[in-house]
This record gives structure tokens, sequence and C-alpha cells, in this order.
């Protein structure tokens, strides 16, 4: 199955750590962090579920839950939980699906042809309240994701969300902003402090007050 940005995420019920959920229901309000690594006891994962761990309190602040999902059975992640609060110093906080028949996997596509076997690649699929897929990215499985990006995306998701702007490149939270093509200039002075007319197509502004 092929998912593109807007699409609505696959609602799916399964087995994870903090027992059966349905996904829809497990987020309702929130945005979430769905995310895939390509199975237990390996080192990269181990890295990145701890990382994820100790963002806890980051995710809290921006409404998001996360959670993760490797094809190894639910005896495994219960045996491998303590091995990521050991390596990180942070305890698993969040819920890791069991997919050993692959089923949400393959509804999300995360298993890629040519990569050696057939776990899961690094997939990660950011999903707002509407549960909209607001961003998809894919990772080698020899490379580890950059989770502090992952927390800058949805701050930027949440600002352009919140006002008629966009945010260029290697924006972080109390940069400048880009007044959205779709606003006059004209509106964009009666809205935003301090807009600038670089070109026609690009005027910065001061972000808005949260």
């Amino acid at each position: 199955m092929s998912l593109h940005l807007g699409d609505t995420a696959p609602d799916f019920t399964a087995m994870t750590t903090d027992g059966e959920i349905s996904f829809h229901e497990w987020k309702k309000d929130s945005w979430a962090v769905f995310f895939s690594h390509p199975a237990d006891f390996t080192p990269v994962c181990t890295t990145e579920l701890g990382r994820t761990a100790a963002l806890e309190s980051e995710f809290a602040q921006r409404n998001t839950k996360a959670i993760a999902l490797s094809v190894d059975p639910i005896e495994d992640h219960h045996g491998w939980a303590p091995d990521i609060g050991e390596v990180s110093g942070t305890a698993l906080n969040f819920p890791i699906i069991a997919d050993p028949d692959r089923t949400v996997a393959e509804l999300y596509d995360m298993i890629h042809p040519g990569e050696g076997d057939t776990s899961t690649v690094r997939s990660v699929f950011i999903v707002d309240p509407s549960n909209a897929i607001r961003l998809s990215l894919t990772y080698p499985k020899s490379v580890g994701r950059n989770f502090d990006e992952i927390v800058r995306v949805i701050d930027a998701l949440q600002a352009t969300d919140a006002a008629s702007i966009a945010t260029p490149a290697d924006w972080v939270p109390g940069d400048r902003v880009i007044v959205s093509p779709a606003m006059s200039t004209e509106d964009a002075l009666a809205t935003f402090d301090n807009v600038e007319e670089i070109k026609p197509y690009l005027r910065w502004a001061d972000a808005p007050s949260s």
C-alpha cells in the first residue's frame, strides 16, 4: 500500500508492550510519531528507542505520543526493554507494537525489497490529530534517525497550521518565518510584525506569538 501526505493513517489493532491498542483510539486527539525499527536486541535500534524515551517531556509539550513497531514478538519486546533503559538512562515509556505476522508493517509499506530480509526499514510517520499523515521519512537500516529533526518538524507543522506562514530551510522555533504566498503583502503587513519583502514571492516576518 502506498501512503501519501494528507492520507488518513490506516487504523489497526495490535498487541503492544502496553497491551492491545487500536491506533486511532490510542492517539485520539494527539499528534503521533509512529516509527518502525528493524529488530529488537540490535545496537542502532537500542539507541533510537532510548532517545525517544528521553524525549517524553518534549513530545508531551507538543501534544504528541510516540509508538514504535518491529516484526519481533511481544516477548522479545518485553525482554529488550530493560536494555533500552540501561543503555539510555531512561526507562521505556511508550508502546512498542509486536507485528510478527507483518500485518501493520505491510499496511504502512515498512518492508522494502532488496534490504536483505523481511524486517522493517526505519520508517517514520508523523500523524496529526485528525489522523492525517503529515510527514513520512525512510532511513536505511544502518543509519540511525535524527530525533531532534523529528521534533523540529512537529514544531514547524504546528506553527504552519496555526498561521499563514511557511518555514525556511533549517528553521527552528524563534527564527523568522516566511509569509505564505497565498497572502498578499498588504494583509501580511496587517497580520505580522516586521514584514520584509525580499522578492514578491519571498516575504519574511517575525514568528507569530503562540
